[in-house]
């Protein structure tokens, strides 16, 4: 392999061709960039159905780095302890319209490609991180969700209509995060915004009740081992684990809600739409078996309350296991999946969130389906024909399917050359893991610090998931994300 000195140029290369081998476009055709020189401002577009809510103390919360911002969130008081949310989504629309070089290259990709080196944007970056990005100070155009809750956090009533937003606090996860739970003081970005510490108090209050209404429903609780690598210009320094804190589930319970209402208002106004589904686990068979391994009987039939109940429990007994845990119930409970939806049909539902209405709408910026929803709607809102054919639909919810799915793939072929490449220089060194698998065909590990799995390689002892091993690094593959261990003695 080449000498590693830009390691940013060696990653981006390897996403590339991974992207190219899958099926996806890693770069922009040129009659992208033709149509993009000819777009020199954010759309513009009035009228008394364009609502003019710029005055409102929205904000952003995203991750630190993020510039492609989809949505922005407000909430105010209602009497008796209830309270008004709005959801702003970012009109992706009246800048991309269907048919041209620009949503062609969207509609084939489907999703950006997230990787540490380089983020491979489903728009080009002018697009996606300024003309239709809900950037701080800057009147954008936007669909709105407004939804009143309950004080003890029940929905009670929804609508949508398009609206011009501005964003007055761009804030990141970790920040907010730590500033809720008392670790940190206020960002400084909401230092600015009078209210804004109250703001994101009663955002956070609400999405905890939705979160514990959820939970009882039957969502399942995961967590996934996300290593995300950190330069220091074009050199890999780290990897550390993305924490699911406050932050993150404050947006997350947000976005559910939003997507719930989306799918109801388009089920109402007796449309198809493109919906995200998980359905009941056809393993649930080899579930059952996992959960008796630790002592614990599930019902015969898929039982959303149950597992999560089981699962509650195991992260609360075994928070350093309980990664590995969550990976092997994902992979038998199967991947989510497009498929389109008729009004007054009974849907298939999101075994893993515990909810009956949910589709894919608040990131127009990020995920096709989120940008076919957001034409669906706005067609709705206007009385107009739909922008696509019952039989368009059900090809775009096979596409736009497996294109995730190349895209999840690319990511995490990524994750693994990230690795790869951090270690390279350290091959000899000792380290402590868990062991995360065991087979006839050998075993994996997972590294403590930094947070890394690679396989275990050599004659081994029998050996239990969970154990705790010293192991020694004995090779990496940039190239293909490979990394070996053997056990030290």
């Amino acid at each position: 392999m080449q000498a590693l000195s830009n390691q940013r140029t060696t990653l981006t290369t390897i996403a590339s061709v991974a992207m190219f081998s899958r099926g996806l476009e890693p770069e922009f055709p040129e009659a992208v960039h033709r149509q993009l020189s000819t777009l020199r401002h954010p759309a513009r577009e009035e009228g008394p159905h364009i609502r003019d809510l710029t005055a409102l103390p929205w904000c952003s919360i995203d991750n630190d780095d993020s510039r492609d911002l989809d949505q922005l969130t407000v909430i105010e008081p209602l009497p008796k302890g209830a309270v008004r949310v709005m959801v702003a989504v970012a009109d992706v629309d009246a800048l991309v319209k269907p048919g041209t070089p620009i949503d062609d290259h969207a509609r084939y990709n489907t999703t950006s490609v997230y990787t540490s080196a380089r983020v491979f944007h489903m728009l080009p970056e002018r697009l996606c991180t300024d003309l239709t990005s809900l950037n701080l100070d800057e009147d954008r155009l936007a669909l709105v969700t407004e939804m009143s809750f309950s004080d003890d956090g029940i929905l009670t009533g929804s609508s949508i209509f398009r609206a011009r937003v501005r964003n007055k606090a761009q804030l990141a996860y970790d920040a907010v995060s730590a500033w809720i739970e008392g670790e940190a003081d206020l960002p400084e970005a909401a230092l600015g915004m009078a209210g804004m510490a109250t703001q994101l108090r009663m955002q956070d209050e609400l999405a905890q009740k939705l979160r514990v209404l959820r939970h009882a429903q039957g969502s399942l609780e995961f967590e996934s081992f996300q290593p995300k690598a950190l330069f220091e210009g074009d050199h890999i320094t780290d990897i550390r684990l993305q924490q699911h804190n406050r932050g993150r589930q404050l947006i997350e319970e947000f976005m559910i809600a939003t997507n719930g209402c989306t799918a109801r208002f388009l089920s109402a106004q007796g449309r198809g739409a493109l919906r995200r589904v998980v359905r009941s686990p056809e393993r649930w068979q080899r579930i059952i078996e996992v959960a008796q391994g630790y002592g614990v009987t599930l019902p015969r039939q898929p039982d959303g309350k149950a597992l999560e109940t089981f699962l509650a429990h195991q992260h609360q007994v075994d928070p350093l296991r309980f990664p590995d845990l969550s990976l092997v119930i994902v992979k038998l409970m199967g991947s989510g999946e497009y498929l389109v939806e008729q009004a007054q049909a009974t849907p298939v539902g999101h075994f893993g969130l515990a909810v009956q209405d949910y589709m894919h709408s608040t990131a127009p910026n990020r995920r096709f389906p989120d940008l076919i929803t957001l034409r669906l709607i706005k067609a709705a809102l206007a009385g107009t024909e739909p922008p696509y054919s019952h039989e368009e639909l059900h090809e775009l919810a096979r596409h736009c399917t497996a294109q995730e799915d190349a895209a999840r793939k690319v990511e995490r072929q990524l994750r693994k050359s990230e690795a790869a490449l951090l270690l390279h220089a350290r091959v000899g060194q000792l380290f402590d893991a868990l062991v995360t698998g065991s087979t006839d065909r050998g075993a994996w590990v997972r590294t403590f610090d930094p947070p890394v799995e690679g396989r275990l390689s050599g004659d081994l002892p029998d050996l239990d998931v969970g154990q705790v091993v010293r192991v020694r690094l004995v090779s990496t593959s940039v190239e293909r994300g490979f990394i070996d261990f053997e056990l030290a003695h």
